[in-house]
């Protein structure tokens, strides 16, 4: 096939979609839609750009996008320490509460059931107002809250600021990664997605290293919290010092010369827009969900319990667990990085597909093994995959995201996803704690590494399956996205639809059926 070959426009409807897509993952070339000077479009088939060394694609960047990437890279790694902070010490916070550790895992359930909540509210306001302040914002009270953590006197208390943590923590990954991407060339946001996507990974390994330092006491839980604040807080500070995105301030700067763009935009405009998108984009809002919980469940399965099962059922010293748990979110970052990066050549779901299910492959080397430096090796391999096809995650939502919602939407469909998989944890724990099997010693342990295994082959099949079936937008161009509710170079048609909507919501007839009703009363006064 040449270059341009035409090819069918891309499927409407979720079967006609699914069909298509899985056609598609077995065609080298990718179906692309094409706009030409004219506004016309046509779908065609095109050869993915060749993979070009990362060095090049590194200084393609510029200071201002190394800055930017930079800065969202920093507070998606202190977002993910805040959270790996209480997840990697349950045993330490169930003897410090006197309780069990399933019961200390409720805090992650709670923290994550309340980031799709944070999420909505911080990722609109990141659409509609810029991504800074709310991120300013979201860092600095997250910083306040593991303070306020490390104060509790009770375990109520403690699950009760947890719950309030989760609200703000929700409100990072969205703004964190629409920053840091949309400052980078198109054929570089494969590698740049892939190590931005290890910012979580590498918050687990300085957290992990954080808990080694400070030693297995129960009170040492604390010093970690205060690390973790000092991160956030100063994340929060870092972003004040740096300007908006360039988006917006191209908005505010055309509503500042031109009368007729500041009126056009109106409070109300964004919100109409808002409701257009979903409306138009509800399947894709669906999908997304669904992937970002198979994805949630993925990561959360794999690696919450993993310090836990290394301590009880493998046995190993505080220290040793402490090391195999760096090592293991090492090979995360290796592998979200290169993975990441392969996917710009080797395509966004194809790479997914192959990762994930590697990794369902590896399980049994991953749960088996014996003694710190086997399970230091399997867990390098196991999360090169898992991370693997996290890498990809950035990017592949930001190109299905409707691009004047690419803070709002990648964040709330990653932290419904995240959501509705909140119980992971306490669902390994409670199931692990009810099972036993046969320790090194002969005695009875709970049984973490079968639970954990099984779970993680059926959720890297669902992850297969369901992406080899979806959508991919590969290359899509989103840098010059207007910002939402701008109505600067919006077609006659879509100002109609947006003037028709506020119309309804503030309970008065638009300039169409005004016209039509003058018309008839017209008519009338004819006859």
């Amino acid at each position: 096939m040449a270059s341009n070959e035409p090819a069918e426009p891309v499927a409407n409807g979720v079967w006609a979609t699914a069909k298509q897509s899985w056609g598609d993952l077995f065609i080298w070339k990718q179906r692309t839609t094409v706009t030409n000077s004219y506004g016309e479009e046509h779908t065609e088939w095109q050869e993915p750009e060749p993979l070009k060394d990362p060095v090049s694609l590194f200084r393609q960047l510029s200071a201002k996008g190394w800055l930017f990437f930079l800065v969202g890279l920093y507070a998606w790694t202190a977002d993910a320490f805040d959270f790996h902070a209480l997840s990697i010490q349950t045993v330490k916070l169930a003897k410090y509460f006197d309780t069990s550790k399933t019961n200390v895992t409720t805090a992650i359930t709670l923290t994550l059931l309340l980031r799709s909540a944070g999420a909505a509210v911080f990722g609109l306001l990141g659409d509609q107002y810029g991504r800074k302040w709310p991120m300013v914002l979201n860092m600095i009270v997250l910083g306040i809250l593991q303070i306020a953590t490390i104060y509790s006197q009770t375990f109520s208390q403690f699950l009760a600021v947890r719950s309030l943590f989760g609200l703000f923590m929700g409100g990072v990954y969205g703004n964190a990664i629409a920053m840091a991407l949309e400052n980078c060339p198109v054929n570089a946001r494969g590698l740049m997605s892939g190590i931005l996507q290890q910012g979580y990974s590498l918050g687990y390994v300085l957290a992990a290293c954080a808990n080694l330092g400070v030693g297995g006491s129960t009170d040492s839980w604390k010093t970690v919290f205060w690390i973790a604040a000092g991160l956030s807080i100063g994340a929060g500070i870092l972003r004040m010092l740096f300007p908006e995105s360039k988006q917006f301030i191209e908005a505010r700067r055309l509503r500042k010369e031109n009368e007729a763009v500041a009126a056009a935009h109106k409070p109300t405009a964004f919100w109409v827009e808002t409701r257009i998108m979903l409306a138009k984009e509800w399947k894709m809002v669906i999908y997304c969900i669904i992937l970002m919980t198979w994805f949630n469940y993925y990561s959360h399965t794999s690696q919450d319990s993993y310090t836990t099962f290394m301590l009880t059922e493998k046995e190993l010293e505080n220290d040793a667990a402490s090391r195999a748990s760096i090592l293991m979110k090492a090979g995360a970052c290796v592998g979200g990085t290169i993975i990441g990066y392969l996917s710009q050549w080797f395509g966004r779901r194809r790479a997914i597909v192959v990762a994930s299910l590697i990794s369902g492959i590896l399980i049994p080397a991953w749960i088996l093994p014996q003694g710190e430096r086997s399970l230091s090796a399997s867990g390098f391999f196991m999360q090169f995959f898992v991370q693997g096809a996290w890498g990809v995650i950035p990017i592949h939502l930001n190109e299905l995201s409707p691009p004047a919602f690419r803070s709002s939407f990648p964040g709330i469909t990653y932290q419904i996803g995240n959501m509705i998989s909140s119980p992971s944890a306490q669902i390994v724990n409670a199931i692990s704690e009810s099972h036993f099997k046969k320790g090194l010693d002969g005695e009875s342990v709970e049984a973490y590494g079968p639970t954990m295994g099984i779970a993680t082959a059926i959720i890297a099949l669902g992850i297969a399956v369901t992406t080899a079936f979806g959508p991919e937008k590969r290359g899509r161009r989103f840098e010059e996205a207007r910002v939402a509710g701008e109505l600067i170079g919006v077609d006659d048609e879509k100002v109609r639809e947006i003037e028709r909507v506020e119309s309804e919501v503030e309970g008065r007839p638009s300039a169409e059926d005004a016209i039509e009703k003058k018309v008839e009363v017209e008519v009338e006064r004819a006859k």
